[in-house]
């Protein structure tokens, strides 16, 4: 499995394209924005896409879907949960970056926890991982030992914000839980920044420390 990492956007989105080199197909993860971007890296790789992904619902994830969707005529799957947020892209594009965006992606799919998703012979598993937005999602991949987060936590101790009115900052601490107890060397590809390990991460989250009383 090959990995390439786009940054797009006013808000530099990690957009990731997943490549499987045997088949040459490629899955399409959080399209930000910068969509002629996408498809000029996507045909110098001379690679095939099957479908988008979205790791949750917000504008700055989804901004590229409809247009890529179009293009190669591929699915586009999210979590039913988030697909408020989906419907709501347009408005959410023009009030944070005052940029007007086209139509919201067709959802072709839901995304279900457990769910398998293939790449010849790789799987992503999908987590649930609610917090940031009710439907956010992660992608495991076990024989990698990768997981896409997107906007559940960053490099260096960042959490996803919850101060959506739909946010809830007690899920996504147990969401960051549950992704903490995979192992240390899994490589955590978040929404923004840069690629991190469980490893790393894990002393940030350590809420209960040990109380030291000695004087």
């Amino acid at each position: 499995m090959n990995i390439i990492t786009l940054p797009v956007g006013q808000l530099q989105t990690n957009c990731y394209i997943v490549i499987d080199r045997q088949t040459s197909k490629a899955l399409i993860i959080d399209p930000g924005d910068d969509a002629d971007y996408i498809q000029r890296i996507i045909a110098d790789e001379r690679v095939k896409p099957v479908g988008i992904i979205a790791t949750h619902g917000h504008f700055d994830h989804i901004l590229a879907a409809t247009e890529l969707q179009l293009a190669y005529n591929i699915p586009f799957s999210i979590n039913a949960k988030d697909e408020f947020l989906v419907k709501r892209m347009g408005e959410s594009a023009r009030y944070f970056t005052g940029v007007s965006s086209g139509p919201p992606p067709k959802i072709s799919s839901h995304l279900t926890p457990g769910q398998k998703i293939t790449l010849s012979k790789t799987n992503l598993k999908v987590v649930e991982t609610p917090g940031h937005t009710p439907g956010s999602l992660t992608l495991y991949c076990e024989t990698e030992k990768i997981a896409f987060v997107g906007d559940l936590l960053f490099a260096d101790g960042g959490i996803g914000r919850t101060d959506f009115s739909y946010s809830s900052h007690s899920k996504l601490e147990r969401s960051i839980k549950k992704i903490l107890k995979l192992p240390p060397e899994t490589v955590l590809l978040s929404g923004h920044g840069s690629e991190t390990t469980i490893a790393n991460e894990r002393p940030f989250h350590l809420i209960l420390r040990e109380k030291n009383h000695s004087h």
